[in-house]
């Protein structure tokens, strides 16, 4: 590939986070397993302007791809999930003036609370445990760390994780705003995966949690209003991350991942496996009114969904990556060794639920042209999972699907590469649904440097068509978007 750019320009913002010498010591002792190698975390924030470009950038790609993920502030003094880290955004800006990139810490008050003290003070998944009484008083029980997924609705630019309500970035420096209830009227907490519809710019999630109700549906208006919340009762409580949508019907999926209070206050392991109890498709009017309809399903567990669609009779169809069981440890409990695949739900208009297994080759991180939520879709894109051990997944490239023909092409980056989730970003000459491309972070870690790829949606097997070399090594996140200049 040919190399454009000058000589990168790094400097620290001038209200920065750092680690002093004392906090860096600690990280030095840090042998934890999801803070080590693809996951090691970066301890300072940047900015950086003049990054090297290998290959050329498409002319359409202007605007910013921002990139969740976690990042713990300080090293754990116990036992430590992957999903317990503070909040870190990437973000990398594409331009007539070329590429530059940011990052910055969520500053939930927790993070900030244990900033202040200079040890961490909450416990996580691994094992939790309450903070000082003082902080309790001042922060809740438990962090809010916001470190899934960063989405932008209604001129506001939320961070989000599933536990809590959304905290608030701008979107021009990733500077925290503070936690965001639509002005007290979000009870409880708010999905990392929210869904807009594109006909109405209507945003719908979902929140749940372990106490009663264990299930809330909303419905925000375009214009950042909240105008439904709706109670779905549930028999227990359970873990569900995502969710999907029609242009008629909000689809809930109720699987055996179970919650056990008792357990998490005790520092157990607080979600139980439960295939015994049975799974279920539950079938919501989109604008929360009515009852919901449940169809039973075979038990399975299922983290992210590509899409939904409904023809005029009333069939339903959904697409997401399954696994038979959960494929994520708590605590001490073992992991099942299970990686999800891309499955489809056909759900007729009497209920009865058909699951076809679409792929056998093991993904997650669906994505599509989100201009094509809830509709009909021909193309999606897929992580594809170079390996999974025991719950620890290393992606190895990008599965493009074509779903009219039932046909597939997947790009693997180098062998001592990683990379993440494909997100979508329009072409704004294009006209097909594949227009547009790719962009995804990639990871060297042999030579401990990050990229951001850009791959042409028509053309995954080719690989990236540019490279934007990264100032730093990007620790492996979550999910990010791509927000289009305009």
């Amino acid at each position: 590939m040919n190399q454009t750019g000058l000589t990168p320009k790094v400097e620290p913002p001038t209200d920065g986070l750092s680690l002093d010498d004392a906090a860096l010591a600690d990280w030095t002792r840090c042998g934890v397993p999801h803070l080590l190698g693809q996951y090691r975390p970066v301890h300072d924030e940047i900015d950086a302007t003049d990054l090297l470009v290998e290959g050329e950038l498409p002319e359409g790609l202007t605007g910013s791809y921002l990139r969740n993920g976690p990042n713990p502030l300080l090293a754990p003094h116990g036992p430590y999930h992957l999903f317990d880290g503070d909040a870190m955004l990437h973000g990398v800006t594409l331009g007539q003036s070329g590429a530059s990139y940011r990052n910055r810490w969520v500053r939930s008050a927790g993070m900030m609370a244990e900033a202040e003290a200079g040890r961490p003070l909450f416990g996580g998944l691994a094992g939790f445990r309450p903070p000082p009484d003082d902080v309790m008083a001042k922060v809740g029980m438990m962090k809010n760390t916001a470190n899934t997924n960063i989405v932008s609705h209604a001129g506001r630019m939320l961070a989000l994780m599933e536990a809590s309500p959304p905290t608030q970035v701008d979107p021009d420096t990733l500077a925290t705003l503070g936690v965001f209830d639509y002005d007290g009227a979000l009870a409880g907490a708010m999905t990392a995966h929210p869904k807009v519809d594109p006909a109405t710019g209507n945003m719908h999630f979902f929140g749940y949690g372990p106490f009663p109700p264990y299930l809330r549906y909303h419905v925000v208006s375009a214009h950042g209003d909240l105008l439904t919340s709706v109670e779905i009762d549930l028999p227990q409580a359970v873990m569900m991350h995502d969710f999907a949508i029609t242009d008629k019907h909000a689809l809930f999926f109720d699987l055996p991942a179970v919650f056990d209070v008792n357990a998490l206050m005790e520092g157990k392991p607080f979600t139980r496996w439960e295939p015994d109890l049975g799974a279920r498709i539950g079938v919501l009017a989109l604008d929360g009114s009515g009852q919901v309809r449940w169809s039973d399903i075979d038990p399975c567990y299922v983290f992210h969904f590509l899409n939904a669609s409904e023809d005029a009779a009333g069939n339903i169809d959904v697409v997401g990556c399954r696994s038979s069981s959960l494929p994520v440890s708590f605590g001490d409990q073992p992991a099942a060794d299970v990686s999800p695949t891309l499955h489809r739900w056909h759900i007729d208009a009497a209920g009865t639920v058909t699951t076809t297994q679409l792929d056998d080759r093991p993904g997650d991180f669906p994505r599509i042209n989100d201009a094509l939520t809830g509709r009909t879709n021909r193309f999606g894109y897929v992580g594809w999972l170079r390996d999974v051990v025991q719950g620890d997944a290393t992606f190895g490239g990008v599965t493009a699907w074509d779903l009219e023909r039932n046909e597939s092409v997947t790009w693997e980056c180098a062998p001592a590469e990683v990379c993440g989730e494909p997100s979508f970003a329009a072409d704004p000459e294009g006209t097909a649904e594949n227009d547009g491309w790719l962009v995804t972070l990639t990871t060297d870690l042999a030579r401990d440097h990050s990229y951001l790829d850009v791959i042409d949606a028509r053309d995954v097997a080719a690989g990236p068509v540019a490279r934007v070399k990264m100032p730093r090594r990007v620790p492996f996140g979550f999910h990010g978007n791509w927000f289009a200049a305009d």
